[in-house]
């Protein structure tokens, strides 16, 4: 079955959680502190595979999770590092963030890895707390969380040559015919129901070409199968536009088609093609040929060939033609805008928001606060007292002053109720 759609949950890996320590030695009668930090946590990519053709896996497993950091121990000792989770694709993968939409890898190199979920930094024992002024801190930090998201991922086949047309066009017959490729053939509608590859040799050049299911007018809206697989054509270097000879209005369809193309993307009406009319071994086409031809050519198409799918011939012409345009076109184009995942800064968004909600409470919202909220151990009096210190050097504490917080009022932080006192 080829599955070319699938979302998926990812998660990255949680920081380890420093600890607090002090060091219990003989003739070390006032041992400092010795608390090691936490482990990092995996990191989550994706990566192109060859060995795989389509998206089907992810029909049956859909939550991913790496690994998370070991905690710190004593003797200053780091806790070990979350393993990365790598996920398999095939090539021509892409992937957008679910919520936002926002386009975060494009692979359509084998082997080529993208960063989409980076691991939470351990938190720090209290080794890292010490100072001339504070010489046995008892504070740590749990681990930084990991990342979650939701991945859509889309497969964009990887084809030099996609050839397009009208159903019963004859592009299965013709893909059986220059290639190992065996996609279903029979004369109704929409017999393709799935894009088909196959790789073609001539004159000791090779090529893949697929063939993209019937499309009608209206494809691009969706109608019949053509919204489906209209994107598997957007990674083709090279369009083979197939007509039927035994059309009722084969120049009809020709501009239908073209214009669905541009459509759906205008950049795939102007992709390079080569226009073929198909079922030659009939005599009824031989003798429509030349109008065709000649029609064909007003409209624009390049010198337009003539082929018979089932009988072969003109089909070696055909190929000729694409290995040789295939030879003068660069190579596939990436995806425009793509975001991949920014590197760590310690330049944190500062901002943060204060609502009253309905029970009369407060709610203070914002990225750096939250999460701090997650990373302090609030068993330890010393972090208690960080905490403070770091509302008031947000300017939290200020704010929350000026809204009217009073003594005994509930402060929700993240999933943290505190209870303001002044």
């Amino acid at each position: 079955m080829f599955i070319d759609e699938a979302k998926i949950h990812i998660t990255s890996g949680d920081g380890g959680d420093g600890v607090v320590a002090f060091r219990r030695e003989a003739h070390v009668p006032r041992g400092g502190p010795s608390g090691g930090n936490g482990g990092k946590g995996g990191d989550v990519y994706l990566e192109a595979d060859t060995q795989a053709n389509t998206l089907i896996a992810f029909t049956h497993k859909i939550h991913f999770a790496a690994e998370s950091g070991k905690h710190g121990a004593g003797k200053n000792q780091t806790g070990g590092s979350g393993g990365d989770l790598v996920i398999t694709v095939p090539v021509g993968t892409v992937a957008y963030e679910l919520e936002s939409g926002m386009l975060v890898a494009d692979l359509v190199e084998p082997g080529q890895r993208v960063l989409v979920a980076r691991g939470g930094r351990g938190g720090r024992g209290n080794w890292v707390f010490r100072s001339p002024t504070v010489q046995a801190p008892r504070i740590a930090e749990n681990g930084e969380p990991g990342e979650a998201r939701w991945l859509r991922l889309e497969l964009k086949l990887l084809a030099d040559v996609g050839i397009v047309g009208i159903p019963n066009a004859g592009k299965s017959t013709l893909l059986s015919r220059i290639s190992a490729a065996r996609p279903k053939i029979a004369d109704y509608p929409f017999t393709t129901l799935e894009p088909n590859l196959g790789t073609v040799l001539i004159d000791n050049r090779d090529m893949v070409w697929a063939d993209i299911p019937g499309l009608i007018e209206g494809a691009h809206d969706g109608a019949g199968l053509g919204l489906k697989f209209l994107r598997h054509i957007e990674r083709t270097r090279l369009v083979v536009h197939l007509l039927d000879g035994m059309s009722p209005d084969p120049l009809a369809d020709y501009a239908v088609i073209n214009q669905e193309l541009a459509l759906f993307n205008p950049r795939l009406g102007e992709k390079p093609q080569i226009v073929v009319v198909n079922k030659m071994d009939l005599t009824e086409v031989q003798q429509r040929w030349p109008a065709l031809a000649a029609g064909l050519r007003k409209q624009g198409a390049v010198e337009p060939l003539s082929i018979s799918a089932v009988s072969g011939e003109g089909v070696q012409d055909l190929l000729r033609r694409a290995a040789d345009t295939l030879a003068e076109l660069p190579p596939p184009e990436r995806l425009e805008d793509v975001q991949p995942l920014a590197p760590p800064t310690r330049e944190e968004d500062m901002s943060f928001s204060i609502e009253r909600e309905p029970d009369r409470s407060w709610r203070v919202s914002g990225p750096r606060i939250e999460r701090i909220v997650k990373m302090t151990q609030w068993e330890y009096y010393d972090a208690v007292m960080r905490f403070q210190r770091i509302l008031r050097a947000l300017g939290i504490t200020e704010a929350l002053r000026e809204r009217g917080v009073e003594a005994g009022d509930t402060v929700r932080i993240g999933d943290k109720e505190l209870e303001w006192s002044e």
